[in-house]
């Protein structure tokens, strides 16, 4: 039994991932239980993907600032408003701004409008010529059409839909619609063609079963209210943005679930949420913007495409969260439950914080430029590659992944990983080739902090380009096949500081290269070990450096740690046990049963390289 002292490897993750989740910065390395900083550590990258991340995240936020929000609309007087009393075939009116020919009223002035009772198949309309806004309060309503829009903005400055306290409200079109020559609107059970926003302490449940089941043709606005929209195609559209304050929100559509796709104005056809609850079900995606989209806050279950096992068209989209120009999240929780992309960008994606658990058929997380990870906690439960952009930034954050290829990957294509045509290559999710290489390209990853753990069925990190790691920790349980690695680089890996292990198979097994400032081992065994093996590294006078247990089979081992000196020598033991807590595999403060010693090594350079494996030929 060899008894030592272990070091506080897990005490650093523990602390790196309390730091993550307050946003602040991480600039120690562990050592001997205390964290200390480096200067290599403290230095700001001179080249990442951030700047260009943020500024495009900014000028779209900058741009969607205009809305037609404003403080007058959240408040209305009972005793100043007319009434519509709905009943059955017929509907009454009192007051004045309303006329009614059989089982339809037209409201045809600025004011507000309370309606109460049942419609069997009629309409409300609203068509005023006269600048201001239109307050229409919902009741306790039941309003249904079977042959065009229940509530129908023909024409109007701004409409506000109210639901009063406590009030249940239901709006119900009908499968066809009976529409004016050359005229295919209105297309959703509440249709506005003008700014539209809806709130209250009420509920409204709406059923389109034409089309979709709210739309407007400006701005949309929820503000709060609890929302139910089931519709034949999509839920909730505005045009030129969907805004949420809050609200408890619910749509199942086989359609997209909530969007803006304004593609005319870049200004516009964005959705912003600022708080909520959203339960989405979704045949397409379930949150889309023809720009960007930015969440600060929120409780989000998003299912699109059936989910993870779901099978759609080459040409289909199933995405959980999707924008054009940029997504922004700045917190909220989040389960998404994809065919295709869990979040997905055109261009740029940037998470602040923010809690996740992400079950896709695809890439749990993609951007076609840039990516950028500042904080928050992503658990990747199944996808098949989990982070993929040209160019990757973890900043802070932790982030676990299970990936069936490739864990974190920088390539080049939209929404592929770039590779090459040729024989014996298959379709795989989202339509991406399969089964050969990737070309490499000007494609970047950046690790200056966080946690990365990282399960893969083909390589772990695969970077079609170079990395560098300043901090943060990244362990990676890679491949078994010798056509993958742990980790994978074309153009350079330098790390200037950090903790890595990355175990897996031998055949194109990397370490970071020699540009490095900190000292690394690649040890290739001359037999695989199998899953749950422990690898144990000490050094000479027993102190312990590494106490790892893979949860897949291995053969080599690429490992780097401040605690890696030039000169000193390391026994690695196979095998044992350990007392110690454990995270990911990690062992700290234990004691350490020996196993079987495997070797011994001294670091005589950056890298220090141990055995040899049958190299796989590309």
């Amino acid at each position: 039994m060899i008894k030592t002292k272990t070091i506080a490897l897990l005490v650093y993750v523990l602390l790196l991932s309390t730091l993550g989740a307050c946003g602040t910065p991480t600039t120690g390395l562990p050592t001997n239980g205390q964290i200390v900083s480096s200067p290599a550590n403290q230095a700001t990258p001179t080249k990442a993907s951030s700047s260009s991340t943020a500024s495009t995240a900014a000028r779209v936020v900058v741009g969607n600032a205009k809305t037609h929000e404003d403080s007058a609309d959240y408040t209305w007087d009972s005793s100043k408003a007319s009434r519509i009393t709905l009943q059955g075939n017929s509907i009454t009116p009192s007051g004045t701004g309303v006329t009614v020919v059989g089982s339809k009223a037209t409201i045809t002035s600025p004011g507000t409008f309370i309606l109460s009772g049942s419609l069997t198949d009629g309409q409300i309309i609203v068509n005023s010529t006269i600048k201001g806004t239109v307050k229409v309060v919902l009741d306790g309503v039941d309003l249904r059409n079977t042959t065009s829009a229940p509530i129908y903005v023909m024409n109007a400055d701004k409409t506000v839909i109210i639901l009063a306290d406590n009030s249940r409200n239901t709006v119900s079109d009908g499968k066809s619609y009976v529409q004016a020559a050359n005229e295919d609107e209105p297309n959703a059970a509440i249709f506005s063609k003008s700014d539209l926003t809806i709130y209250g302490n009420g509920s409204l449940t709406v059923e389109g079963n034409y089309n979709d089941g709210i739309a407007s043709k400006d701005g949309l606005i929820l503000a709060s209210g609890t929302i139910t929209v089931k519709a034949v195609d999509d839920g909730i559209r505005g045009k030129d943005y969907v805004i949420v304050n809050n609200g408890n929100i619910t749509v199942t559509a086989q359609g997209d679930g909530l969007k803006s796709d304004n593609a005319e104005d870049a200004t516009r056809g964005y959705v912003s949420i600022k708080n909520g609850t959203f339960k989405i079900t979704s045949g397409k995606d379930t949150i889309q913007a023809h720009t960007s989209v930015t969440i600060a806050d929120g409780k989000f279950n998003l299912a699109a495409g059936g989910g993870s096992t779901g099978k759609i068209a080459a040409d289909a989209s199933a995405k959980g969260i999707k924008a054009i120009t940029s997504v922004k999240i700045d917190g909220g929780t989040f389960t998404i439950d994809s065919a295709d992309d869990a979040v997905h960008s055109n261009d740029s994606l940037l998470v602040n914080a923010g809690t996740f658990t992400i079950t896709t058929g695809d890439d749990a997380l993609h951007a076609d430029k840039t990516l950028m990870v500042n904080g928050g906690n992503i658990t990747i439960i199944k996808s098949y590659e989990g982070i993929e952009s040209e160019n990757i930034t973890i900043n802070n954050g932790e982030i676990h992944i299970v990936a069936s290829d490739d864990g974190l990957n920088a390539a080049g294509g939209v929404d592929g990983s770039g590779m090459i045509p040729g024989p014996g290559f298959a379709r795989g999710p989202g339509g991406r080739m399969q089964g050969g290489f990737a070309a490499s390209g000007n494609y970047h990853v950046y690790i200056n902090g966080g946690y990365i753990a990282i399960t893969a069925g083909g390589d772990g990190l695969d970077i079609n380009g170079s990395i560098e790691m300043t901090n943060g920790v990244v362990i990676v349980n890679g491949p078994t096949a010798n056509s993958n690695g742990a980790l994978d680089y074309d153009a350079g890996f330098k790390l200037t500081g950090g903790f890595v292990v990355a175990v897996g198979s031998s055949g194109m097994a990397q370490a970071p290269d020699n540009t490095s400032t900190q000292y690394s081992l690649l040890a290739n065994l001359s037999a695989t070990q199998r899953a749950g093996t422990m690898v144990h590294i000490q050094s000479a006078d027993g102190k312990d450096i590494l106490t790892f247990v893979p949860t897949k089979d291995y053969q080599s081992i690429a490992f780097t740690s401040p605690l890696l000196t030039k000169g000193s020598t390391y026994d690695i033991y196979l095998g044992g046990s350990s007392t110690g807590t454990v995270k990911d595999g990690l062992y700290q403060n234990g004691t350490y049963t020996s196993g079987i010693k495997n070797s011994s090594f001294t670091i005589s350079s950056i890298v220090t390289s141990i055995g040899s494996a049958s190299r796989f030929m590309r």
